[in-house]
């Protein structure tokens, strides 16, 4: 599985939001500009995220999107697999090739699986409210050990 720009930029903007939750909408520059996105490309990914019902826009001067769900209750796994789907590191058979056709492909298939499993349980178990406790964490851990 390789990760889109468009799935990144999904939870960078996600986590913007959620970083900034504090019941008012956050302009689609803010977010742009806050996560080194491109605004056009913010837009984009923000109206498909509002389709999902992950976030909500709010129109007029003081409006924007904020989140539509509880940042301690939306997964990571959730926003990647409503972008790009269901997350599969196990490598597809070369085409006209059996999967049973070489030494080892059980056993490999088996290696992916797991690998595939343990990705999946640390990207749901870590939610976007997660995600802006260690951020906070780290930035105050930075600021309190600033020393000559």
């Amino acid at each position: 599985m390789k990760m889109s720009k468009k799935c990144q930029y999904a939870l960078k903007a996600v986590f913007e939001l959620a970083w900034r939750n504090t019941g008012r909408p956050v302009k689609t520059h803010s977010i742009a500009n806050a996560q080194l996105m491109s605004p056009r490309f913010t837009e984009i990914i923000l109206n498909e995220l509002k389709h999902g019902g992950y976030v909500e826009s709010r129109r007029g001067n003081s409006g924007g999107y904020l989140l539509a769900k509880d940042p301690a209750n939306l997964t990571v796994r959730e926003v990647i697999e409503y972008i790009q789907g269901p997350i599969s590191l196990v490598p597809e058979a070369a085409e006209g090739v059996p999967n049973a056709a070489f030494l080892g492909n059980e056993a490999f298939k088996d290696l992916w699986e797991q690998v595939n499993k343990a990705v999946c349980e640390v990207c749901d178990g870590r939610t976007f409210a997660d995600l802006v406790q260690f951020e906070r964490a780290v930035r105050d851990n930075a600021a309190v050990n600033y020393c000559i």
